[in-house]
């Protein structure tokens, strides 16, 4: 089964999480500038809210892959939100999006500082191990 990563972030937390969700799957984690270059069963898309939505990269890295992905199962993190799913569901162009979904708390200023921590990481890199069981 052909996996992806792809990240979009702007403070460097949701890198993290991508980064650990790679290595579990040994792959890289690419941001969203990097296409893809094959038909990928599962894209890993780790992403987090912006004003209540996904970033524009993130929307339109999917519009410009979405003949090569198959399914997308959202990793976010937000210091508010709690789900990454209804924003990349409105952006899908039609791709599924799976329902498992790995989400936690992102640093934003003085709220959740230090997230995500080495306990997040652990459990992004089991969250993406445990899709394939």
């Amino acid at each position: 089964m052909k996996t992806a990563v792809r990240y979009y972030t702007r403070s460097g937390n949701t890198k993290k999480l991508a980064e650990a969700a790679a290595s579990a799957l040994s792959v890289r984690a690419d941001d969203v500038s990097v296409p893809l270059f094959e038909k990928t069963d599962i894209l890993f898309l780790c992403c987090s809210y912006y004003a209540f939505d996904i970033d524009e990269a993130v929307k339109r890295f999917i519009k410009e892959n979405k003949d090569n992905i198959k399914k997308i199962v959202c990793i976010g993190s937000s210091a508010m939100m709690k789900s990454m799913k209804k924003p990349v569901r409105r952006a899908s162009e039609g791709i599924p999006v799976a329902d498992e979904e790995f989400h936690c708390r992102g640093a934003f200023g003085s709220i959740h500082k230090n997230r995500p921590d080495e306990n997040d990481l652990l459990a992004v890199r089991d969250f993406v191990k445990g899709i394939f069981e």
